[in-house]
């Protein structure tokens, strides 16, 4: 089999939903699509995160007494020297009296297999 193998950090998009992700992503990981026929073992181990470096998760509850919130949730991020090189607005929303969401962060980092 003929694989191509991109440039670490080149980023194409998704055709099912639109997102940027890597080129070397063989599954979207934001709607899990899969985005070209790899054997099952190439797909299995590029599908899979070597380690997740960071992973958060928080919780936010509007009172039973309270009138709407309205929440917005973003992501950012800085490059070494503090500069930011990336910001999205990943979702909206409201919440009514006594209504929760849960928000889940994390990266996870895809390192070559001759790098482990």
């Amino acid at each position: 089999m003929n694989s191509r193998v991109a440039a670490p950090g080149k980023t194409r998009i998704c055709p099912h939903c639109k997102a940027t992700i890597l080129e070397s992503a063989a599954v979207c990981p934001g709607c899990h699509h899969h985005l070209r026929f790899d054997p099952k073992a190439i797909v299995e181990r590029r599908a899979q995160p070597t380690f997740s470096a960071l992973r958060v998760e928080g919780s936010f509850r509007n009172p039973p007494t309270s009138a709407a919130w309205e929440y917005s949730v973003v992501v950012s991020i800085r490059n070494d020297k503090g500069e930011e090189v990336a910001r999205k607005v990943v979702g909206v929303g409201a919440l009514g009296n006594n209504e929760s969401r849960t928000v889940t962060l994390s990266v996870d980092v895809f390192a070559p297999a001759n790098s482990r």
